[in-house]
């Protein structure tokens, strides 16, 4: 399962900014290995995260200036791969490598 919304221009990342609910924004480097297992991980888990839930997907190496953008709105160091749970147009969760977990999302979420 994977329904990820592909993000190619810094326009979305206001679009997310300026939306009400949940959003998950999830940076991935295509060159690296850790990246594609916490990518693997994370989606093999991703149904515990309620279905209104918009997924993000950012891939690094092709859109650097996304990248950027996203650390700059949401004011979050970039790290690579690195899952954002933004609600209300704020970052409430920023997870890096091994700490990517949909289950810590979903108990954010549901909390």
């Amino acid at each position: 399962m994977s329904n990820w919304i592909d993000l190619n221009h810094t326009s979305q990342i206001d679009d997310i900014k300026a939306a009400e609910g949940y959003s998950i924004i999830f940076k991935h480097s295509t060159r690296c290995s850790i990246s594609a297992m916490a990518k693997r991980s994370f989606e093999r888990d991703q149904n515990v995260i309620p279905s209104e839930v918009n997924f993000y997907f950012l891939d690094l190496i092709n859109h650097r200036d996304v990248s950027a953008y996203i650390a700059e709105t949401f004011q979050v160091h970039h790290e690579s791969p690195q899952l954002l749970l933004i609600k209300d147009g704020d970052c409430i969760l920023d997870a890096s490598h091994s700490d990517i977990s949909a289950d810590e999302v979903a108990e954010v979420i549901n909390a």
